[in-house]
Order: C-alpha cells, then sequence, then structure tokens
C-alpha cells in the first residue's frame, strides 16, 4: 500500500511502493479506481490510472494487486462489447446506468452461467499443453475449445462431460508437479504473448471480397496491414468490411479513441448483417472491444492490448483472427501524452522515442502460427491498423513507423473521397509485399492467367496517370487511337472495377471467381479493340459499342448467376465480329 503524492492527469505518482512490480495493476483512492505501475523509482512509482481521475489527491491510498493487467479468457467472450479494461458494458450500464461511474467493477465473463462442457478427451490420455481436453458450443459459429493449459502437461485422471461455469473443475491432470485442476477459466498477461510452438511464413491470401485490395494489394492470412488516410477518406468503412467479409473465422474489432458514434455504427449494423458463408448474424463471430475518444486517454493501450490478447486465445484453438484496430494513431496520443507526463526525453512531434518498437511489439504479435499441443494445429492473427495523420500528412512519425513494419499499405486517397471514389485506396501510391509470395496460390486457386491479368490491369492504370498530364495541357483529341483505346480501359479499371458500393446489397462483396471474371472482361474488351485498330475501325466506333454498357454493369450480376459474364463475353466477340465486318 502506498500513498499518492502528485496527481497530474490521468499519471498519478505514489511513495512507498517500493516491493511492487512493472505492470502491476494497482486500486487507486476511495473509489478503488483501475491502475497500472508503468514506472518505478526507489519507493515511487508512476502509474497511469485507466478511470477519470478528478478528486484524486496527495494522501489518498493506492493498492498493489500484486497482480499484472490481465483478461478473462473462457466461454461467454464472442458477441461481447467490452471496454478498454474488459469490463462488459452492458454489465457496466446495470451498475451505473448510460454513463460509466468511476470505480466500477464487473467481471468479464459470466461466473453464474453454466455452459454444456462436452469432453474429447478420456481418463488415462497422455496429453501435452495446448492438446483438447473438451469444448463448449458457444454459439452455432464457435466450437470454443478447452485444452490444457500451460505447466499442466501429463495423464488425465478425471474428466467428465456435463454443465459447468467457467470456475468449476472439468478435469485434473496428474503431472510430475503433482494433480492440477483445470476449469473453463483462463487468465493471460495482455503485455505478454500467449506462446505457440512455432511460427510460419503466410503463404495463403485473406480474402476480403474487396476488389481493390484482392486483385492488387493482397494480404496474407496472418499479414499485418495498415490503412493511413485524412479524415473523410474511409478508414472506417474500410474496416468495417473488412470485419465484415474477410475469411476470418474470428473478428476482433478494436474502437482505439474513435468516435462513438462509428462504434454505434458496429453495435446496429453487425446483429443484421448476415455472414455469406454460413447464413448466421455476423455477430456470433465478433468480439468487440469500445474505447471511444471520451473514454479516459490510458485506457487506450490497454484496449489494444486486451484486443490482441482475445485474438491470440482464439488463434490458439486453430482459428484464423483477424483484429481491427481503429485507430493507432490515437494510441500513439495517449503514449504521447504519458510520456509528456513523465517528462521522458521526446522524439520526433513530441511522441515517445519508444514509439516505433511499441508499435512493433502489437503488429509482430500477427502470424501464422503451429499451436501448442501434440497434433499439427495451425492458427493465424492478421492485424490491420489504421492510421490517422493529421491533414492526411504520412511524413509524420506514427505514420513512418507503421510502415517500417507492415507489409501492405492501403494509402486512401482525399482526391479519391472528394470524387466519391470508394473504397479511395489510391492504386499508385499503395503496396502490397506479400503479391509475389501468394501469386502461386492465385494461379492453382484462380485461374492461370490471374497473375498476367493483374500485372496489365496495374500497368494500364500507370499509363493512363502519365497520358493524363497530356490530356489537361492539350486534350483527349491530341491523343493516338491506341492511347485512347488506354484511358477507355483505365476508366473501365476504375469504374466498373475498383470503385466498389459498400452499401450495395451484390456489389459490397465480390468472390475471386466473379473479380477474375471481371477483370477478365474489362481486358478483352481492351484486346479486341487494339485488334480492331490493327483492322483500320475507327477508334470512336470501338468506344461506342453498346457492350461497353454491360461490360460496366457486370459488377451488379449476383454471385448464383456467374454464367450471365460468358454471354457478355460472347455478345463482346459477336460485336467486334460485325464492327470489322462493315469496315
Amino acid at each position: 500500500m502506498g500513498k499518492i503524492i502528485k496527481v497530474s492527469g490521468p499519471l498519478i505518482v505514489a511513495d512507498g511502493m517500493g516491493e511492487s512490480k512493472m505492470f502491476d495493476v494497482v486500486k487507486v483512492g476511495k473509489e478503488r479506481l483501475i491502475g497500472e505501475i508503468i514506472e518505478l523509482r526507489g519507493e515511487f512509482a508512476s502509474i497511469q490510472v485507466y478511470e477519470e481521475t478528478s478528486g484524486i489527491g496527495p494522501g489518498d491510498e493506492v493498492v498493489d494487486t500484486d497482480m499484472p493487467l490481465s483478461v478473462e479468457l473462457g466461454p461467454g467472450l464472442i458477441e461481447s462489447i467490452y471496454d478498454g479494461i474488459q469490463r462488459p458494458l452492458d454489465k457496466l450500464r446495470a451498475l451505473s446506468g448510460d454513463r460509466i461511474a468511476r470505480g466500477v467493477e464487473a467481471r468479464a465473463l459470466d461466473h453464474d452461467k453454466k455452459w454444456a462442457f462436452v469432453a474429447t478427451a478420456a481418463k488415462g490420455d497422455n496429453l501435452k499443453a495446448g492438446d483438447e481436453l473438451g469444448f463448449v458450443q458457444e454459439n452455432v459459429l464457435v466450437r470454443h475449445k478447452i485444452t490444457v493449459p500451460v505447466g499442466a502437461d501429463g495423464v488425465v485422471s478425471k474428466i467428465s462431460s456435463g454443465d459447468f461455469t467457467v470456475d468449476d473443475v472439468v478435469a485434473v491432470m496428474k503431472t510430475e508437479a503433482g494433480s492440477v485442476k483445470v476449469t473453463m477459466l483462463r487468465k493471460s498477461m495482455v503485455r505478454k504473448g500467449r506462446p505457440y510452438a512455432e511460427k510460419l511464413a503466410p503463404d495463403v491470401p485473406m480474402i476480403t471480397g474487396q476488389r481493390v485490395i484482392d486483385t492488387f494489394f493482397p494480404i496474407a492470412r496472418g499479414g499485418v496491414a495498415a490503412v493511413p488516410g485524412p479524415f473523410g477518406s474511409g478508414k472506417t468503412v474500410v474496416q468495417h468490411q473488412l470485419a465484415k467479409w474477410a475469411d476470418a473465422d474470428i473478428i476482433v474489432y478494436v474502437g482505439c479513441g474513435e468516435r462513438g458514434n462509428e462504434m454505434t455504427d458496429v453495435l446496429n449494423e453487425f446483429p443484421e448483417l448476415v455472414d455469406p458463408k454460413t447464413g448466421e448474424p455476423l455477430m456470433k463471430r465478433t468480439v468487440l472491444i469500445a474505447n471511444t475518444s471520451d473514454m479516459p486517454v490510458a485506457a487506450r493501450e490497454a484496449s489494444i492490448y486486451t484486443g490482441i490478447t482475445i485474438a491470440e486465445y482464439f488463434r490458439d484453438m486453430g482459428y484464423n483472427v483477424a483484429i481491427m484496430a481503429d485507430s493507432t494513431s490515437r494510441w500513439a496520443e495517449a503514449l504521447r501524452e504519458m510520456s509528456g507526463r513523465l517528462e521522458e526525453m521526446p522524439g520526433e512531434e513530441g511522441y515517445p522515442a519508444y514509439l516505433s518498437s511499441r508499435l512493433a511489439e502489437f503488429y509482430e504479435r500477427a502470424g501464422i502460427v503451429k499451436v501448442l499441443g501434440s497434433k499439427d494445429v495451425t492458427g493465424s492473427i492478421t492485424a490491420i491498423g489504421a492510421v490517422s495523420p493529421p491533414g492526411g500528412d504520412l511524413s509524420e512519425p506514427v505514420s513512418q513507423a507503421t510502415l517500417r513494419i507492415v507489409k501492405v499499405f492501403w494509402g486512401l486517397s482525399a482526391s479519391l473521397a472528394y470524387m466519391r471514389h470508394f473504397p479511395a485506396i489510391d492504386w499508385l501510391q499503395s503496396y502490397s509485399l506479400y503479391s509475389d509470395r501468394l501469386g502461386e496460390w492465385y494461379e492453382r486457386e484462380i485461374g492461370e492467367a490471374w497473375n498476367e491479368m493483374r500485372a496489365e490491369a496495374m500497368k494500364i492504370l500507370q499509363e493512363e496517370a502519365g497520358l493524363n498530364e497530356i490530356v489537361r495541357l492539350v486534350g483527349m483529341d491530341a491523343l493516338g487511337g491506341r492511347d485512347k483505346i488506354t484511358m477507355d480501359t483505365a476508366k473501365s479499371i476504375r469504374e466498373d472495377y475498383l470503385h466498389q458500393n459498400a452499401f450495395h446489397e451484390t456489389d459490397t462483396y465480390t468472390s475471386m471467381k466473379k473479380q477474375f471474371k471481371m477483370l477478365k472482361l474489362i481486358l478483352e474488351f481492351d484486346h479486341r479493340a487494339r485488334g480492331a485498330l490493327v483492322e483500320n475501325v475507327d477508334v470512336e466506333d470501338i468506344l461506342e459499342l453498346d457492350v461497353k454498357e454491360r461490360i460496366g454493369r457486370s459488377k451488379y450480376i449476383p454471385e448464383e448467376r456467374l454464367n450471365e459474364f460468358d454471354e457478355i463475353e460472347d455478345e463482346l466477340a459477336v460485336a467486334f465480329e460485325n464492327l470489322i465486318g462493315q469496315r
């Protein structure tokens, strides 16, 4: 127990804390506010408090819990919405009303609810840490595996199926150190990654259904990506789309310092949205962590770590997890504020010198891993962080530190957003370092011509950027026939292929099979148009063909009617044969 000697916003300094440890959780003042020790100097401890500190003053008590900041893991996580320190918001509302009162404590999981535990291991089985003991069918989508905890390797001496709370003993392991009682509840430190057997190289894409991403800038399952962009360019909508449609088993969405209405949109939309693969509401595979901009600044850091730890827990069951952090810039602002109050030597623009290492610690916990256990099971975490650079300036420290870490950069453009082109991912600025590694998968699973088509489409877009300068100076009429076709094809790629309406029932998600057919159709028109030019067909006649309208509207063809693409291709062939025949 210590005494407060200084209060500076979310930072307090307490004396008499010589026996405490770094990152211990403490209870502050009469209201027992939750805090975490972030610096120790002799008897003095600097503590960041995750709740509003008004009314706290020198002389108030600080009680060390002798435990690091941890999360509760077990059945009941799915479909939950927590604040940054894993307090369930529905329970907080029941305890304190619409506004969260200070010092309110609520356990993350329901310790009274009974879950139907089904044992898959048997008495006498010799199991390692990570091996499955049984499972709880948490809902129709999530089979929640209960595994042998780390340090409990041995022989199962007792196990039984039945209805249990998370605190009840479901199995007893006979280990070298004695008997270990196993419950369904796990506690995990948030600042330390959960253990795994081996980290693997990502080689399979995470299909998102967003054409600009899947075609030009794919992210590997287990990869890391950043979505930087100025205000209003669509960062949050991109992350919502990925949370809705990416082929991940579990979604962890962290609203870190974002506006409350954006998290409200998620809460309202997700229960109504239907997962295209299962027909169930998307909320049935989602965990939400809401730490909005009006909540205490210090809790932003906790929300990021809470989210990644929950993601690791589901990864260890063999699931593919996607974690969305919106946005890491708000977390960095919290680090800057705490660093300033600690009177540390500032780095660039006032951010702490350790900004890059903190960001790296978060992103490096993503990846595809071989999980603990005697069976060959893999799980993955794909991390996608939004970055909100002031004024869209990508040279600022958070953006630069993030770009040095991530392998995929989806740069959002204010000019594209101004033109109402969404997703506003700039195809000339963005990149994916996974493209070459994933090329073999695309050729095998989608089509041998895919990589060539993708490269050709990108080349046309780059040529358009060069020709735009000429068009601005002397007008479109000054261009030759081939250049006019290049400009027309690039326009078709931009407006018919890359532009995607997140709120249209059909256009919001596009399978890889449909993406292949759409791109093939656009490039087929380009090839035939260039062939017709050689046959001395007038370029204006080519660009006025009626079939162009059908190509442009092909994005609205439902997934179950993809045979219509073959009809359009046949119509395209006939149109050009007639055009050449009329010459």
